[in-house]
C-alpha cells in the first residue's frame, strides 16, 4: 500500500485521503524530521570535506563554466 499524505487544516483537524486505510483502520504517523547534523552526516559519511583555497574554488568554477558552455 502506497503512503498517502494527510494534512493538518487551518482549524487543526487532520485531513486524511479517503483511500488511505488498512482493513477499516487509518494509520497516522508523524512525518520524519531531520536536523542539520543528520543531513550533514548523510552527505558526508566520512567526515567533512577538505577545505579549498579561494584560488582553487575560482579555478573550479572557471573550469565548470568552460566545460558547460564549450562549443562542440
Amino acid at each position: 500500500m502506497a503512503l498517502a499524505r494527510a494534512k493538518v487544516t487551518a482549524k487543526g483537524q487532520i485531513s486524511v485521503p479517503a483511500e488511505d486505510h488498512d482493513r477499516g483502520k487509518i494509520v497516522v504517523r508523524r512525518a520524519g524530521r531531520y536536523s542539520s547534523e543528520d543531513i550533514h552526516r548523510a552527505l558526508f559519511p566520512n567526515g567533512p570535506p577538505e577545505p579549498h583555497t579561494l584560488h582553487e574554488l575560482k579555478a573550479g568554477i572557471e573550469r565548470d563554466i568552460r566545460e558547460r558552455y564549450a562549443r562542440r
